[in-house]
């Protein structure tokens, strides 16, 4: 059952996290590469804050961006602050998600995000969570997927699982944690590819980050190509 209280308190913590590490930055680390292509460490903060502005949309029923030539436009834009500007424009962004998830709403209708995806409101401070969560890990700050939260891990490559269930490019693939936890995604087809490791390298692969499965074991079977995300 999704409780949204718990996943916007976990917001919360994960925000302070993110800004902690963050601070110990200074302008010139700000400017080199984060560990999403193309991207510098201050493309991620001002992603970080522009994705927190869109999630109000979404949550008092505005798209969640005007357009996504726009989405692109003010993450440029914002990209070459100083530190202090981008830590700043983080917190309060943060604060005006928080402050609108915690009106009074129905947490079980259905809201849009990008590209005409629909969910329902409740898990929408889950999404919130998986951005500050992946994308601290992005900064190349020290914290990797091995210092996510267990439960969140679990929970992520549950919901990237679902997202790739059925998908006619994927092949039916079973998920296999170290710990024995199990999860199925791809085509319901018969005689699927097992793809074996530990949580946060399942979820590295899935994600696209990390090693990307170069450290999962497949049996001798090729590793499935996923989805673009």
């Amino acid at each position: 059952m999704i409780d949204h209280v718990h996943d916007l308190a976990s917001v919360r913590e994960a925000t302070e996290r993110l800004l902690s590490a963050a601070g110990k930055l200074d302008d010139a680390a700000l400017a080199e590469p984060s560990r999403l292509p193309g991207w510098t460490r201050g493309h991620v903060l001002a992603h970080l804050a522009r994705n927190a502005d869109a999630l109000v949309n979404v949550l008092e029923g505005r798209p969640m961006y005007a357009s996504g030539e726009a989405r692109d436009a003010d993450i440029t834009r914002d990209a070459p602050r100083p530190l202090a500007v981008q830590l700043a424009d983080v917190r309060e962004s943060a604060a005006r998600f928080q402050a609108t998830a915690d009106a009074p709403a129905d947490w079980g209708r259905t809201v849009t995000l990008r590209n005409g995806v629909t969910d329902r409101a409740a898990r929408v401070p889950f999404r919130r969570l998986i951005e500050v969560e992946l994308h601290h890990v992005d900064l190349g700050v020290g914290y990797e997927l091995e210092d996510l939260p267990a439960d969140f891990t679990a929970r992520e490559i549950e919901f990237l699982a679902d997202r790739f269930a059925g998908h006619p490019g994927l092949p039916a693939v079973t998920l296999t944690a170290t710990d024995g936890r199990q999860w199925h995604t791809g085509r319901p087809d018969a005689g699927p590819v097992g793809v074996t490791g530990g949580a946060p390298a399942l979820l590295a692969w899935l994600a696209g980050r990390g090693a990307r499965g170069a450290d999962l074991d497949t049996a001798g079977a090729p590793l499935p190509a996923l989805p673009p995300l």
